[in-house]
């Protein structure tokens, strides 16, 4: 009977596994048709918009004196074609959800248009015909918006345990969600990039905050989480800033990854964008090297998870592939830190750093300080 059970469990393991892969691979096939919508709209590629939408598709938009205005997906794209091919449009998309149920899905996009100030809910029906997903009916409110179309980079580990240990580890959520919440309040939008892309472990979830609390529950911020995106997605002429969140987990993957080091680098050196970090994120910027081979650290106030507050006879840290404060100082930084449980930022030209979670808000802001400090200029 026991084998039966081990045999049965294998099983039902394996069948979940399969469909939870399944549906992965269909949410990426739905994004990709979502991603020629909005390429199609915000490059007037109205080939793209073709592709992306069923033939007979509806549009049910809203026009003056016009509660439900039903526009026809040839007459759509029929607008796109009357500009030159390549006009940028100003729009802004961002997929923020995606729910497959079979052969059908349902989707939402944000469009932004900084020019217009205006902004778009879209939510979209697809369904899956002749094996290829298609939106087959569209609906969008409207509303007047002071968000900025500046974007922010946070870069968090999949890292789920220590090293090579059972020992569980994941990112800080107070981390994400204190510093999150400051740059969306200020209308920018924020991207998560991780090693591998796709889900991340999250750790430090006290549901007893508010703020947390109202993250958690909110399912557009929750699929930012659960579907990350890759270093190959990523174009770092996009984004301010670079922000690398904390948790134990900032210790594995980040700081050795090639790929996250190079966008980092092309966003200060090239676009003349801001380093960040937070807690134990400050090692995903220890080992980052300007083009003349020093390291961006050298020569800066930094701050971080001090290794003074660090057990190193516990378990857990015995699987640090190295130590925060001794890395910095031997490239070149001065480390520098406040007692436990206190807000500490180092603000050093672009390279902006803090201590613990409570200095994450403190860090967002003055990031955004620089940043409109800058367009002023």
């Amino acid at each position: 009977m026991s084998f039966y059970f081990k045999q049965l469990s294998f099983v039902l393991t394996f069948l979940l596994l399969s469909v939870h892969a399944q549906a992965g691979i269909e949410k990426d096939k739905i994004a990709q048709v979502l991603q020629l919508y909005i390429n199609g709209t915000a490059n007037t590629q109205p080939n793209d918009i073709a592709k992306a939408f069923y033939s007979e598709a509806d549009l049910l938009l809203t026009k003056t004196d016009q509660p439900v205005w039903r526009v026809s997906a040839k007459e759509y794209i029929n607008w796109y074609q009357k500009s030159a091919l390549g006009t940028v449009t100003g729009r802004i998309g961002e997929v923020v959800n995606i729910d497959v149920s079979g052969d059908i899905a349902t989707a939402k996009v944000d469009i932004l248009n900084p020019e217009r100030n205006s902004f778009y809910t879209d939510l979209l029906l697809l369904r899956k015909i002749d094996s290829h997903w298609k939106i087959i009916s569209k609906t969008a409110s409207k509303q007047n918006t002071d968000r900025n179309g500046k974007r922010i980079l946070f870069i968090v580990s999949n890292a789920h345990f220590h090293g090579n240990s059972k020992l569980p580890t994941g990112v800080s959520y107070s981390e994400i969600v204190n510093a999150y919440h400051v740059f969306k309040q200020a209308g920018y939008t924020v991207d998560f990039v991780s090693p591998k892309g796709g889900a991340i472990p999250l750790s430090y979830i006290n549901t007893s905050n508010e703020l947390a609390k109202s993250y958690l529950y909110d399912s557009d911020f929750m699929y930012a989480i659960k579907h990350t995106k890759s270093p190959e997605q990523i174009t770092a002429s996009h984004y301010k800033a670079v922000h690398y969140v904390g948790g134990g987990n900032a210790m594995y993957g980040v700081a050795n990854n090639q790929e996250i080091q190079n966008i980092s680098m092309e966003i200060y050196e090239e676009h003349n964008g801001i380093v960040s970090s937070v807690c134990h994120g400050t090692a995903g910027i220890a080992f980052l090297k300007l083009k003349s081979g020093q390291y961006l650290v050298s020569g800066k106030k930094v701050s971080g998870y001090p290794d003074e507050y660090e057990n190193f006879s516990k378990a857990y840290a015995k699987q640090f592939p190295f130590k925060i404060t001794e890395t910095i100082e031997k490239h070149g930084g001065e480390f520098n830190y406040s007692s436990r449980n206190i807000a500490h930022i180092e603000v050093d030209g672009r390279v902006i750093t803090g201590q613990n979670y409570l200095s994450s808000a403190a860090v967002a802001q003055e990031m955004i300080a620089l940043i409109e400090q800058r367009v002023s200029e």
